[in-house]
C-alpha cells in the first residue's frame, strides 16, 4: 500500500510555487486549474513571460488582464497577449515585469481575466519564489 501511495504522490501536480534557475529563469505554479509559468530568458527580445495553461480554452478576447488583491492589489493588462492554437494556453512577453512580480509577490489572490472568463489563483508563497527569480541572473559584486 505504501508503495501505491508514494506513487500517486509523486504523480500529483505540484502545488506550490517552484523557483528554477536553469536553463532559464522560471516560476511555476501548477493545479489543475491553472498552470502558471513565469520566465526570464534574456536571449529573447521580450525577455520577461507569463504563460497561463488550462484545461479549458481561453476565450478570444481582446485584453487579458491580471487582477491581484491584498495588501499590494493592482489590476494590469494587455492587448498584446497570444493563444496558443487549442487555446489551452495563453502568453505575454514583455521587456520588464515589475508591476507582474510585485502583484505575486505582495497579494495573496490573483485572478486572470480574459473576456467573460475570470480564473482565480493563490499566491501563498510565492514571494520566495519571485526573489529568487529577481535575482536570477545578477552577477555578484567582488
Amino acid at each position: 500500500m505504501r508503495p501505491l501511495i508514494a506513487l500517486l504522490l509523486l504523480t500529483a501536480p505540484a502545488q506550490a510555487w517552484d523557483f528554477t534557475p536553469t536553463p532559464i529563469c522560471t516560476i511555476l505554479n501548477d493545479t489543475p486549474d491553472l498552470s502558471v509559468r513565469v520566465t526570464y530568458d534574456p536571449a529573447q527580445p521580450e525577455p520577461y513571460a507569463i504563460t497561463l495553461t488550462r484545461p479549458e480554452p481561453w476565450p478570444v478576447a481582446d485584453t487579458f488582464g491580471l487582477r491581484f488583491d491584498g495588501s499590494a492589489g493592482l489590476t494590469i493588462g494587455t492587448g498584446r497577449h497570444q493563444l496558443s492554437p487549442d487555446r489551452r494556453t495563453l502568453t505575454v512577453s514583455d521587456t520588464g515585469f515589475g508591476n507582474v512580480l510585485d502583484g505575486l509577490a505582495f497579494n495573496g489572490m490573483a485572478t486572470a481575466l480574459a473576456g467573460d472568463t475570470a480564473i482565480p489563483f493563490d499566491l501563498t508563497g510565492a514571494r520566495p519564489a519571485v526573489e529568487a527569480f529577481r535575482a536570477c541572473g545578477e552577477v555578484p559584486s567582488a
